[in-house]
């Protein structure tokens, strides 16, 4: 009888699990359980603390360092060879019998799984709230929450790396550098590494890193910024922020010198690109933009790509018509 009901429960999880999935699938997002390695891949924490035994809100609790294949978003089973541990658990249940307490790695608000997998999972099944947990917290500049999305969640990693290697948090505590996809960042510290190198090269002596994070932010970036503010860049692209629109005056700053023979200042280009931005499209340049194809126009030129060739999926085809 025993046996039955531990069965039935598990399989009752595991078809919540295929509806999850199912259901973010046709919702085109991400049911998967965050790995602890994407997470860790992106930053490097300033240190490390034992905190103990503590209770933890299972809500918090959203990723894995090693099963994050096993499980779904919630910690439901995916596959059938975790069958034997989580039906264990389950008994344990039934019997009451009190399980040692899992293991926690935390960053800001979030946890991720080192040792208790199945037990998470049979606890948030059973509606548990919390569990106790030995926790160890890797500490970052950033704040990280379980209702952020997996991309707001790499974003924000690589956010916290950023202000670890710059100290912009610190420099200057009123910026606003927020681009929107993965991998932005780290162009950007290339940029100041290079401003870096310049500085160097005229003071004849070393720059440091916090020189040159200041001298780009004042010189570089920021005069870019008014530009795109003054001239209202931003109407054109809601949903970019002005660090995209920085990141794409800079290739036109390439652009432009590579066309041009010669050094071209961040405000000169920033005014050659907002020249180009708020003109007004002809008809060839419309029918271009709608079909996707790359334009200097375009701050995102991928992604707009993909918006667009998506609108086109969505529309209806025509009906061929059959034999009557």
């Amino acid at each position: 009888m025993m046996e039955d009901q531990l069965r039935h429960d598990f399989e009752r999880a595991r078809h919540k699990a295929v509806l999850h999935d199912l259901l973010a699938a046709l919702n085109r997002q991400t049911n998967d359980l965050l790995p602890f390695h994407e997470i860790r891949s992106r930053l490097s924490p300033s240190g490390e603390s034992y905190r103990g035994l503590q209770t933890v809100p299972i809500q918090q609790i959203i990723g894995s360092m090693d099963r994050f294949e096993d499980f779904d978003r919630t910690f439901l089973p995916r596959r059938k060879n975790t069958r034997g541990r989580w039906t264990n658990v389950d008994r344990a249940f039934y019997e009451d019998i009190r399980l040692p307490p899992i293991q926690l790695y935390k960053f800001g608000d979030i946890y991720f799984v080192k040792d208790g997998n199945h037990r998470v999972s049979v606890a948030r099944e059973r509606g548990v709230e919390f569990i106790d947990a030995e926790v160890i917290e890797g500490h970052i500049r950033v704040p990280l929450s379980s209702t952020m999305s997996p991309t707001e969640l790499l974003m924000q990693a690589e956010y916290a790396e950023f202000l670890r290697q710059t100290d912009l948090d610190r420099l200057e505590p009123d910026h606003d550098l927020r681009p929107t996809a993965l991998g932005r960042y780290d162009v950007v510290w290339i940029h100041i590494e290079a401003h870096r190198a310049w500085l160097t090269s005229i003071w004849d002596r070393e720059a440091t890193v916090h020189e040159a994070v200041n001298d780009w932010y004042t010189y570089v970036y920021m005069p870019i910024v008014q530009v795109v503010r003054d001239r209202g860049v931003l109407d054109e692209f809601p949903d970019l922020t002005e660090a995209d629109i920085y990141l794409w005056v800079m290739y036109h700053r390439a652009t432009l010198e590579a066309r041009d023979g010669h050094d071209v200042g961040p405000v000169e280009s920033a005014e050659d690109y907002a020249e180009l931005m708020t003109q007004p499209l002809n008809a060839g340049e419309r029918m271009l933009e709608f079909l996707g194809v790359d334009s200097p126009r375009s701050p995102d030129a991928e992604r707009e790509v993909k918006r667009r060739r998506g609108r086109l999926r969505r529309w209806p085809r025509p009906r061929r018509s059959g034999p009557s």
